[in-house]
């Protein structure tokens, strides 16, 4: 199957080294057209203010939310989760999201850099061990919709991902950890799911 990784900035490549690993077949997304040939993508993580704009700008934005409508299945880590969510809290002026996932998030809600930290955390739908995560300028789920769940919260019960049909998220970045059950967690989706765009 063919997953594509939007790159248009941020860590797309270390999701493509990893998909690549679980032996899928990855397209790297810049344009429109691409879309055509993947059944599966991902938004990394990245700046998303950024990354919205250079969406925008390569004409890609659109047709992404028309995909994501259609029911392609995505996963999108920390800036990718904001990307997809239905409502970012304090983005900055102008900035937009994909949309489609029933939750809003807040950006950089754990503060700077410096701030960054790691911590395991118990994901039911991937078994055992716990996820060893690394929160880096990271967004958290400020609240989940109807139609979406929580799959992981931290100890203080903020909420660090979930999913909604064929759409998954985390705030933190499994891409660099080694962590690679979110990843093939989301390629059984995709297999489930046979998107046709």
């Amino acid at each position: 199957m063919s997953v594509g990784v939007l790159a248009l900035q941020g860590d797309f490549r270390e999701h493509a080294e990893v998909l690549r690993s679980l032996g899928a077949e990855v397209e790297l997304i810049r344009r429109p057209e691409e879309l055509d040939r993947i059944s599966g993508l991902v938004i990394p993580g990245g700046e998303s203010s950024v990354m919205d704009k250079l969406a925008r700008a390569f004409g890609v934005a659109e047709p992404l939310a028309e995909a994501v409508r259609a029911g392609l299945p995505v996963y999108g880590t920390c800036a990718g989760l904001i990307m997809l969510a239905d409502t970012v809290i304090d983005g900055i002026e102008g900035q937009q999201s994909i949309g489609g996932f029933d939750i809003a998030v807040r950006r950089n809600a754990f503060g700077s850099q410096t701030l960054s930290f790691e911590t395991d955390l118990d994901v039911p739908v991937l078994g055992e061990p716990p996820v060893h995560a690394i929160f880096i300028r990271a967004p958290v789920v400020e609240s989940v919709g109807t139609r979406a769940r929580a799959i992981a919260t931290l100890s203080d019960g903020r909420c660090v991902a979930v999913e909604q049909d064929n759409l998954l998220g985390t705030s933190f970045h499994p891409e660099i950890t080694g962590e690679h059950r979110f990843h093939d967690y989301f390629l059984q989706k995709v297999a489930a799911a046979g998107f046709r765009y």
